[in-house]
């Protein structure tokens, strides 16, 4: 820890990174009820804390190594770090990024003079290509979070909050990825102030840190999600989880929904527009309060990065509502008769706010109908179940189905009277061109296609909805061919949505 402190006040970070105002925000401190302030990252020369580590761990090459130039893989933050830092330096640097890779973040590291090598569909992928090409080239490797000049370099975090803050924070919010943030600055912090809670977010579906700590070792995970990918690790540093075990209290959990409504509470506070990783402080924070009732304290969140790609908005602004707890989805069948639809909406419904009202003929006896409702707390969306069926209404709360919400709402049609013995199946695949084409082309022509659902959504990864009809005694052949595909999937036949609505 001593030798981390001095590495951390013996940076040379200020040579290509800026020191980042602590903001104190008026409209988050009286939503949250606590004195709220933002360390501004996003306001990096890259729109990012990596630069920080980046160009520290560069900077300390002996004059031999800098000469031979440095490479990394990284399809995010960490790729423009090592480019800016390379440029400033006037070395050579090469980026190796998955061939999935935004546009925008291809051209913003070309942008900083570094060659760009695009390998593979994942950055697992592009880090195995990236080693080979060290090998071969003798470039230098300059790891993203797992190593001590990386690590001190983000830890500079930490001296700026407690010199911006006079050491008066009652809290420290940081994103958890491979841990390089959370382990530098939690680790200053706790050596000079360790009455300061330091702790760190990840998503539902990204959460190896907590895991491993949970465990008390390092944890791999299987998949990674794919919407907040500047945090997407399957496993966390070494070096950072020997760190986070001894300086991070806690670990909170946030889905996709409450990312999304942080970035819109991000964008009210300061009227900027973080990337998913770059809500998440302010997400944990959010629940934290709400699940702490703490009041009158001192909290702050890291916006760790602004580089959001433009077309993931779209999806953004539809599952905000959601997120910040102001929207409500229910399936609720009414009797297929005159009137029936009207007295729903009249005499159910009243002067509630709809957000969504999906619906179509399906049967002659019921109808199922797919509505978005605005409410102002869960409290209220408990409240409306309970009236549905008071008034005869069956109803299913939808409000945390994800495949409703990412792709029912798009087809409520009803059933058809044609397929039978179908499965239903969400894929993940890689965003590239040509990827949906392909993607079909190794499903081939063995069984039947009955229904379809794709919707790009600006990540790394697509999703498609498909249904198929097996037939009788071939569904050991059709595991098998799931299995050889090579696509992450889930079974979701079962799911209510689909027997509702499909």
């Amino acid at each position: 820890m001593q030798r981390l402190l001095k590495l951390i006040l013996t940076s040379r970070v200020y040579e290509a990174a800026v020191e980042t105002p602590l903001e104190e925000s008026a409209w988050l401190s009286q939503a949250f009820g606590n004195r709220v302030l933002l360390k501004r990252e996003d306001l990096q020369p890259v729109f990012s804390f990596k630069i920080r580590g980046a160009y520290n761990c560069i900077a300390h090459l002996a004059a031999e190594d800098l000469a031979r130039g440095v490479i990394t893989a990284s399809a995010g933050n960490h790729a423009q770090g090592v480019a800016f830092s390379a440029r400033k330096l006037g070395i050579r640097a090469v980026i190796v990024m998955p061939v999935t890779t935004p546009q925008i973040k291809v051209a913003a590291v070309k942008a900083y003079g570094a060659e760009v090598v695009l390998h593979g569909d994942n950055y697992s992928e592009a880090a195995d290509h990236c080693a080979r090409l060290v090998a071969a080239s003798g470039l230098n490797f300059i790891p993203p979070f797992d190593d001590e000049l990386v690590i001190a370099g983000q830890g500079t975090v930490g001296d700026e909050l407690l010199r911006q803050s006079a050491g008066k924070i009652d809290a420290v919010f940081l994103p958890v990825g491979g841990g390089g943030l959370i382990a530098g600055v939690g680790a200053y912090l706790k050596a000079l102030c360790p009455e300061i809670k330091v702790i760190g977010v990840e998503p539902t579906d990204s959460d190896a840190m907590s895991r491993s700590l949970a465990a008390g070792r390092r944890v791999a995970l299987d998949t990674v999600g794919i919407f907040a990918d500047g945090v997407a690790v399957r496993e966390v540093g070494k070096l950072t989880f020997d760190l986070c075990r001894r300086c991070v209290d806690e670990i909170i959990l946030v889905d996709t929904d409450e990312l999304c409504g942080a970035i819109k509470n991000v964008y009210q506070a300061t009227r900027s527009i973080v990337e998913p990783a770059g809500a998440l402080a302010v997400a944990g924070m959010k629940k934290y309060v709400r699940r702490s009732g703490c009041s009158g304290k001192t909290l702050v969140a890291v916006n760790s990065g602004a580089n959001m790609n433009f077309e993931r908005l779209r999806y953004v602004a539809e599952r905000t509502q959601i997120g910040e707890k102001q929207e409500a989805l229910f399936a609720v069948t009414i009797p297929e008769e005159p009137g029936a639809l009207r007295r729903f909406c009249a005499e159910v419904l009243g002067e509630r706010n709809i957000t969504e009202f999906n619906y179509r003929l399906a049967a002659r006896d019921q109808a199922h109908i797919y509505v978005g409702l605005s409410v102002r707390n869960e409290e209220e969306r408990l409240t409306i179940a309970r009236h549905l069926t008071e008034q005869g209404f069956a109803n299913l709360d939808l409000t945390d189905n994800d495949l409703a919400k990412t792709h029912v709402r798009y087809m409520v049609g009803g059933r058809s009277s044609q397929v039978g013995r179908e499965v239903l199946y969400r894929f993940w695949f890689p965003e590239r061109p040509g990827a949906l084409s392909r993607f079909l082309g190794a499903m081939g022509a063995d069984w039947n296609i009955s229904l379809f659902h794709y919707r790009m959504q600006g990540g790394d990864y697509g999703r498609v909805l498909i249904g198929l009809e097996i037939p009788g005694g071939e569904e050991e052949q059709f595991r098998a061919f799931l299995g050889e595909l090579g696509y992450r999937f889930v079974e979701e036949t079962a799911n209510p949505a689909y027997q509702l609505f499909l």
